[in-house]
């Protein structure tokens, strides 16, 4: 299917406004705001989905793994259309669909209800695999993930796993701030490597290098991008 491309006149000069609409406690905001860039590029460049497309089976799909500060995604989902700009100034109001962690069935465009860490991945690898015996194979499966994530163990069997059976439509995007626990030797990459992944490293606010990480030919492997930006303070 030919997928709509909505002009709804937001662009990434927008974001900060529109996230500055969200206010109250338990931002998480360096967390979101961490994020940005590559919610950005993703949604802008790079995923064959769109407001009015949500719903069709042969979208790609986007897993929010770090749900636990999701300001960064519903501005952008907002600057593309999913929903009114007007909801957000409600952010995790007790009658707002815009909670502290996204809820898959409140917000449009939302995969999956995520905050708890370690689960985004999994859920991804399970998609990607319920995509292919469907017979869906130009759809992607996204998923982002913090790098405090890389704590937990689930993760890492869905790492393996992955890479064992070569999920080509999976990707992975590791937002790297600096905040895990136990550093990986030789850093990020080397675990997906080690796992047979495709990886690439990049600044996380570099656009045009987010953009070419995002679409590197991997052949017969999953992939993943890990992208730097500054540690939280």
């Amino acid at each position: 299917m030919t997928f709509t491309d909505v002009h709804t006149g937001y662009g990434y000069d927008d974001l900060p406004r529109l996230m500055s609409l969200m206010t109250g406690d338990e931002k998480h905001g360096p967390a979101a705001t961490s994020t940005l860039d590559v919610v950005w590029v993703l949604y802008d460049r790079v995923l064959r989905v769109s407001a009015e497309d949500a719903e069709a089976p042969e979208r790609d799909r986007f897993l929010l793994s770090k749900g636990h500060g999701p300001m960064a995604y519903y501005a952008v989902l907002a600057a593309k259309g999913f929903f009114p700009e007007s909801l957000l100034a409600g952010f995790g109001a007790y009658d707002s669909p815009l909670g502290h962690h996204p809820d898959r069935v409140l917000v449009p465009g939302v995969e999956i209800s995520s905050g708890s860490l370690g689960h985004g991945l999994p859920l991804a690898v399970g998609s990607a695999l319920g995509l292919r015996a469907q017979g869906l194979s130009a759809v992607a499966v996204w998923v982002l993930i913090g790098d405090a994530e890389l704590d937990e163990g689930s993760n890492h069997e869905a790492i393996a796993y992955a890479g064992a059976v070569g999920l080509e439509r999976l990707h992975a995007v590791v937002v790297d701030n600096a905040s895990a626990s136990h550093k990986r030797p030789g850093g990020i990459a080397a675990r997906f490597e080690a796992a047979g992944w495709s990886t690439a490293t990049v600044d996380g606010r570099d656009h045009q290098a987010l953009y070419e990480a995002y679409t590197a030919p991997h052949p017969g492997r999953p992939h993943v991008v890990v992208a730097g930006v500054e540690g939280k303070v």
